[in-house]
Formats: C-alpha cells, structure tokens, sequence
C-alpha cells in the first residue's frame, strides 16, 4: 500500500490539517493516511492539551474519514518524537508499503535541522505540500535537494515496481488554508471559532471537556 504520514501536535486538529491531507491522498492515488499526534514535538513548544485528549480528537476525526487511520506510535514514545526514529520503526512494521511522510514547505525548508534528517530518504519518500507564501529562493540547498529528488505520481508507481521504499520528493500543491492551531485556540477561548474549521465532533469534545478555556 502507499501510505500518507502526517505527524504533529494536533492542538487542537482542525481542517487546517485535514483538508491538505486529502488533497495529498488524491493528488498521490494513496491508499491511506495516517494521523500521527506526538507526546513531545523536537520542534515545538510542549502542547496546551493532554495528549490523550488530542489522541481521541484525532480518533474523531478518522471516524469521519474512512481513508484516515490514527497512527499512536509518536504519543506513546516518552522522549521527544524525532521522525527518522518513529520512520525506523514503522518501516520494519511495514517493510512492503510506500511510505510518504508529509510536511509543508516551511518544515522542508528546515528540514537540514532536524536530527539524522539525511537518513529519511532511506526509510521514506517525502511529500511537501506547497503553500502559498512559501519560498525556496532563500534555501538554495533545498532547491537544489528537491531538483535532485523530484517526483509525482507516475515515479512513485516506478519505483514501487523496482522496489524502492524511499529517496523521492514529491511536491503537491495544495489550497491555502485560513486556519491555523495558535488563532483557533484563541478563538476558542473567546468563543468566536468560526463553525468551519473543525469537525463538529471535534467541536463537541471540546465543548464537553472544556478544553482551551
């Protein structure tokens, strides 16, 4: 299978998240994505909400989604979720599916900051989701690294054929999203989350648990 990974906090996850996903899921022909809520993110300050609550609102979200699946292998971890480490794991679980893990253009463009990042394009391919406003003209390197590695569609289906798990660079555009985590829990805690950017499901756990207060 090819499979789409999507790791973060989820704090809370909201269409922000969702849509570009199943944009990717469609662009790639993937057979699933999985949501992958982290315990403590490298890159991040520590979530506001429990890591069991931002689990079973992902868990929401999947029930909606039947192409979706939550993955908990990054919020079970103890120690910070370093992606080659959580990327080592999953492909000796799944050694014969496509691995794609999806970020947007400003993690890849700091993607040479993160730990033993060299070694991803072993263990996956990875999908960069193009957003408005987000340029490679300052990162030279990374320019040239996608050049390198560039692929879509038809040399991901090649390279399952030829039984390669991982090297490519798969750049999707996708539509620009108004929302983000940081604004909505401010929304949140003033009562003023427009009624479109998240499930409602998710809405109402939050409501029920009085999360963001």
């Amino acid at each position: 299978m090819n499979i789409g990974l999507l790791g973060g906090t989820f704090d809370p996850i909201h269409y922000g998240h969702i849509t570009p996903l199943l944009e990717v899921q469609q662009a790639l022909g993937l057979d699933q994505v999985w949501l992958m809520p982290n315990n403590i993110p490298p890159h991040k300050p520590q979530p506001m909400c429990s890591s069991a609550h931002r689990l079973q609102m992902a868990r929401l979200v999947c029930q909606q989604y039947p192409q979706m699946q939550v993955c908990d292998i990054e919020i079970k971890r103890s120690s910070p979720s370093y992606s080659v480490v959580t990327l080592e794991r999953l492909r000796a679980a799944h050694p014969n599916d496509q691995l794609l893990f999806i970020m947007g253009m400003d993690s890849f463009i700091n993607l040479s900051s993160w730990h033993q990042w060299q070694q991803l394009f072993e263990l996956c391919h990875l999908v960069v989701c193009q957003r408005p406003g987000w340029q490679l003209a300052n990162a030279s390197h990374m320019q040239q690294l996608l050049e390198q590695r560039r692929g879509d569609k038809t040399s991901l289906a090649i390279a399952t054929e030829r039984g390669q798990y991982g090297g490519l660079i798969l750049p999707v555009a996708i539509t620009e999203q108004p929302y983000s985590s940081t604004q909505i829990r401010k929304q949140l805690a003033n009562n003023t989350l427009p009624a479109d950017a998240m499930p409602k499901v998710v809405r109402d756990y939050i409501t029920e648990h009085q999360l963001y207060r």
